[in-house]
């Protein structure tokens, strides 16, 4: 296959993916659909080096955000108010973890995320996963998640898509919770999966 061909067909996989991501978030697929088209298989290093598949999504509520120890706002916000959303929920949020994903694995290592996350201002049940970058990759795909380098040298930034993953108990997507929601209604949405059980397809 020439180089052309396989450089058009990774433009119309790419293409495809940020389409169906668009409409996860728009809500224009039906509930069964939406399950179906948000995550799948990865396998990644969480913050004590210890690898992880998908399964680690199972037997809890799971925030899933993709992001970057150096972000400088997206990322500590919503992890901030994943933070606040835990005191609102009590003892509701037993049942809740946020699974955060670096797009950054060139510089996030398994130390560098181990620290990030021991922040106090953060989830207490807070997850941090990273891996090399095609794992990273492959994961992000599984979750329509967009990310790109931007700039050089060590202080480069990586532009990703902002928005956090509601996921079952049985590894199932349920809804999308954008960055501006607020921790109040993203604590709404989340109890209103709850009430309807694992097999929820929204919130």
């Amino acid at each position: 296959m020439s180089r052309r061909v396989l450089a058009l067909v990774a433009v119309l996989a790419l293409a495809l993916a940020i389409l169906t991501g668009l409409a996860v978030r728009k809500g224009v697929l039906g509930p069964e659909e939406q399950t179906a088209a948000v995550g799948g298989a990865f396998q990644l290093v969480d913050q004590t080096g210890a690898t992880v598949d998908e399964d680690v999504l199972k037997g809890k509520w799971s925030a899933v955000f993709f992001g970057f120890t150096h972000c400088p706002d997206v990322c500590p916000t919503t992890l901030f108010e994943m933070a606040e959303v835990e005191r609102l929920m009590g003892e509701k949020a037993g049942t809740l973890q946020t699974v955060f994903i670096s797009v950054d694995p060139e510089r996030d290592t398994v130390q560098q995320v181990a620290a990030y996350v021991k922040n106090d201002a953060f989830p207490r049940r807070l997850i941090g996963l990273t891996g090399t970058p095609e794992q990273v990759d492959r994961a992000a795909k599984a979750y329509h998640v967009y990310y790109q380098k931007a700039g050089e040298g060590p202080d480069y930034q990586v532009n990703h898509a902002s928005y956090t993953y509601l996921m079952s108990p049985k590894g199932r997507f349920v809804c999308v919770l954008p960055y501006d929601l607020g921790p109040e209604q993203v604590a709404a949405k989340i109890e209103t999966a709850m009430r309807a059980g694992p097999n929820a397809t929204s919130c």
